[in-house]
């Protein structure tokens, strides 16, 4: 399933950057393939959790499973989105040359698959790696939207485009959130230990509850 939405993500930015409709419809269709195989294994989880009854670590286990394999689905819902708009971008002039938004893809695609990775490894530490660099995404998101609302305010023939390209950059991002929460989950495999909302860091510092005003 893994491999499935990463050759999606793949082929839907390769659609955007060749204005391939071809390229795109085929994202499209792969998605129901996706689905299909998300509730094959979230019900092989839910019979073993009533058949077996694990504990402690196996339980651990089992259950960040089911979010990583909806978090599979997630971010092949996002690719199917950003090859609805390569396909409707696909006979338009380009606004500007592709670059910051590929570049972004490169770097979105380097944390599924690293983030893939460090659960199949059980890698706690390159786990955290992985949530470090979701900054950098974030960072790239605003600097995409910055420039294209500059293009929509110059030239209103230019805002079609632009609004779709905000949509992949925002998808982009979204991809880059999930991935983090698979490493979220490796951790909680591994380290029985929740990071998720900073959770580590209020813990850390003597709460247990919400921080402090």
């Amino acid at each position: 399933m893994a491999g499935m939405v990463e050759l999606a993500i793949d082929k839907s930015i390769e659609a955007l950057k060749d204005r391939n409709s071809t390229l795109a419809q085929e994202v499209i269709r792969a998605d129901q393939q996706v689905n299909a195989i998300e509730i094959e294994i979230e019900n092989a989880c839910f019979t073993i959790l009533a058949r077996q009854q694990p504990f402690a670590a196996d339980l651990r286990f089992l259950m960040s499973c089911i979010k990583i394999n909806n978090d599979l689905e997630r971010m092949a819902d996002h690719a199917v989105n950003i090859a609805e708009t390569a396909e409707e971008l696909a006979t338009t002039q380009p606004i500007k040359p592709l670059i910051d938004i590929p570049y972004m893809a490169k770097i979105v695609q380097g944390m599924l698959r690293d983030s893939l990775d460090s659960f199949i490894r059980l890698d706690a530490e390159k786990a955290r790696q992985v949530c470090e660099n979701d900054d950098v995404v974030d960072g790239l998101d605003r600097q995409v939207q910055r420039e294209l609302i500059t293009y929509m305010m110059e030239d209103h023939r230019k805002i079609t485009q632009a609004l779709g390209l905000t949509l992949v950059s925002k998808n982009l991002e979204r991809i880059a959130d999930l991935s983090t929460n698979v490493c979220e989950e490796v951790i909680f495999i591994v380290e029985a230990r929740t990071i998720k909302h900073h959770h580590e860091d209020v813990h850390l510092g003597g709460q247990t509850g919400k921080p402090s005003p």
